[in-house]
């Protein structure tokens, strides 16, 4: 069994060191090693995780895909969730949180068939579960934060996010140089949907400089 540790911040400022240290911590006391770390910066709302899939295709049956809690996995909708389970289950990946103490026993070696059948189901319904909570906050908080824009853009006090335009200004300019997608992600952390909202931005500005007929 190879443990693969999956490390996910929504945001480039959130440093997964610090996860990676705990998962690091966890495997150590039980005189295991992480195989694999996959990083990236991705909504856990969305499907669209290119490193999440790369884990799953890189395990073997009876691997175990480790994180720092639920949330770090999933955010989704129930379809959604559902998906990925199934992904899971089709390369009978076992999932291990450091916030699911019933998951633990599932990378200790030695457990009999039956004792292996039993963790499995009970894993199983606290992942619903904790994916569901994890799901419920992730809507609350949205709401919430619409709520406060309305209220701010009713008393005319609401700006939006101011925009990185030095950063931005690099990124376009990486995208011009024709570097991968991949490559910018992997050098600076961004997201691939800012990615593509600069790269149609190029697209626009160049369309805007063309001479007319």
């Amino acid at each position: 069994m190879f443990i693969r540790a999956y490390l996910r911040a929504s945001t480039k400022e959130q440093d997964a060191a610090r996860a990676k240290a705990d998962l690091q911590r966890f495997v150590d006391e039980r005189g295991l090693r992480i195989a694999a770390s996959y990083v990236e910066n991705e909504s856990g709302a969305s499907l669209q995780r290119p490193e999440l899939f790369r884990l799953l295709s890189d395990c073997q049956p009876g691997d175990a895909l480790l994180v720092e809690q639920v949330d770090r996995l999933s955010r989704l909708n129930a379809a959604d969730w559902e998906k990925l389970k199934a992904e899971i289950a089709a390369n009978r990946v076992r999932v291990v949180a450091l916030d699911l103490p019933t998951s633990h026993q599932l990378i200790q070696p030695g457990a009999d068939e039956f004792s292996a059948r039993m963790l499995d189901a009970i894993n199983g319904m606290m992942l619903d579960m904790l994916a569901a909570i994890a799901r419920k906050d992730y809507e609350d908080r949205r709401r919430r934060q619409a709520q406060g824009i309305q209220k701010a853009k009713a008393a005319g006090a609401y700006r939006g996010r101011p925009e990185d335009t030095e950063r931005n200004a690099a990124l376009m300019d990486m995208l011009k140089r024709g570097q991968t997608w991949a490559s910018i992600v992997k050098a600076t952390g961004v997201s691939t949907s800012t990615l593509s909202r600069l790269a149609k931005r190029i697209k626009e500005e160049d369309m805007g400089a063309r001479p007319r007929p």
